[in-house]
């Protein structure tokens, strides 16, 4: 059996880290197991899916790295759907409803008053062949609803173990609107029995709807795939995220200057009892990815933490892994070196390069002790440089500890934080460093 594994987002709305998490989890199965993984476009919902929100679905994996080996469109298939809904009538199990949106309102609400299960009642199964004409003749078109069958649908989660719904709880699921949209269910069933889905890895939300698709796709004739329904994420404050996924699109966090593997080594971890390390090679991310280390309490995503990640994974980088981006940059190995280990995002690396090597506007906090130290700067500057001009400075003014070094770091650099000076001061230059302690724009 070769793994298969889907992800299938809609092309409704952007990439969040919520379901980016499943994405890089199925991916993550999919290559430890050496099997494949399928984009799978869900834009069965015409009206709301657009070919940027797509564009944009294959621009966010193709820069994570969740390269796809199959990909397609579900509005492709729609002879695949309709072929699947009119074996489903002929058997019986695929049934026309024409209750209105208010009308079935109207039930659910007297049966939450008498305390029941608000469930489909299944009037529609009763309608006579002239109450159907009739109420077809008032303009009404059916919804078409699959029928469950009523009893415990059982399989074993590969997350959460032996897991059971009962169908005679749920409602029997509209898969065809009256205006002849297929909804989620019967494209996805189909499409998984087609595309020999082995596993199906979602977000525990889903739990309810694989007990219908199990029997759905057994209905169509399909083997249903192993499922896996993993914890979904929470904030760090243990709120939802609903509220706040357009900040957390995976677009708004490759704008912001966060790298891709800051954002999967932290996605890969949450919910697992692992340490979370930066991991710039998802192939060694896959090798770790292990059902058993998947636990079921909520993950808490924290920006925070991400922030910190992402710091590290620069920290930790050669100046080799982000040559290219750095030299558009204007950043050579020596910059590099000075001050990766003050780095939150790579662009910050290029302001460093601006005030170093381009012009800034001095920050003269101590003009005197400023002209002293414009007159020790020695013609040559090297790594031991700092040590000695600063001995120096401090003898000749008596100046010693922040009421020394602040004031030479916001001469030197207009910043009143940074990499060492150690380091920065041969870099910046004997020239400049003398104009900038006069106050001179250099």
């Amino acid at each position: 059996m070769t793994v298969t594994v889907r992800f299938a987002p809609s092309p409704t709305g952007k990439l969040h880290v919520g379901n980016v998490r499943a994405a890089l989890w199925n991916w993550l199965f999919a290559r430890k197991s050496g099997g494949k993984f399928i984009l799978r476009i869900d834009d069965t919902d015409q009206e709301r899916s657009t070919k940027a929100f797509e564009d944009g679905i294959r621009a966010d994996l193709d820069w994570l790295g969740l390269n796809y080996d199959e990909t397609f469109s579900q509005s492709d298939r729609f002879d695949r759907y309709d072929a699947a809904a009119e074996k489903l009538k002929e058997a019986g199990l695929l049934y026309p409803c024409y209750e209105t949106a208010e009308e079935l309102d109207r039930k659910r609400k007297l049966q939450r008053a008498r305390g029941l299960p608000p469930v489909y009642d299944r009037a529609a199964l009763d309608l006579t062949a002239d109450e159907i004409a009739a109420l077809e003749a008032e303009g009404r078109k059916a919804h078409w609803r699959f029928k469950l069958s009523q009893t415990l649908v059982r399989w074993t989660d590969l997350i959460r173990g032996e897991t059971t719904v009962d169908t005679a709880s749920v409602s029997d699921p509209v898969l065809i609107r009256e205006d002849g949209v297929f909804l989620y269910t019967l494209p996805s069933c189909v499409d998984d029995i087609d595309s020999s889905i082995t596993h199906v890895m979602r977000g525990e939300d889903h739990v309810t709807n694989t007990g219908v698709q199990i029997e759905l796709i057994r209905a169509l004739g399909g083997e249903p795939p192993q499922f896996a329904h993993h914890s979904l994420l929470v904030g760090a404050d243990g709120q939802g995220l609903s509220k706040r996924l357009g900040s957390l699109s995976i677009e708004s966090m490759r704008e912001s200057g966060l790298e891709p593997a800051a954002i999967t080594s932290l996605l890969a971890r949450l919910g697992t009892a692992d340490p979370v390390t930066p991991e710039p090679d998802l192939t060694a991310l896959a090798q770790d990815f292990d059902f058993a280390r998947l636990g079921r309490a909520p993950a808490r995503f924290d920006e925070a933490e991400l922030e910190a990640l992402n710091g590290k994974l620069l920290h930790d980088a050669s100046y080799e892994t982000y040559a290219a981006r750095l030299k558009t940059l204007g950043v050579e190995r020596p910059l590099w070196d000075a001050v990766r280990g003050n780095l939150t995002r790579l662009s910050d690396a290029g302001c460093w390069a601006a005030i170093v090597h381009g012009e800034i506007d001095p920050v003269i906090e101590d003009k005197a002790l400023a002209d002293a130290a414009a007159g020790l700067v020695p013609d040559a500057l090297d790594g031991e440089s700092w040590s000695a001009f600063t001995d120096a400075l401090k003898e000749k003014t008596g100046a010693k500890g922040k009421k020394l070094f602040m004031p030479l770091r916001l001469a030197l650099t207009g910043e009143a934080r940074g990499p060492e000076m150690a380091a920065l001061f041969p870099l910046i230059g004997a020239e400049k460093a003398r104009a900038r302690l006069r106050g001179e724009r250099a």
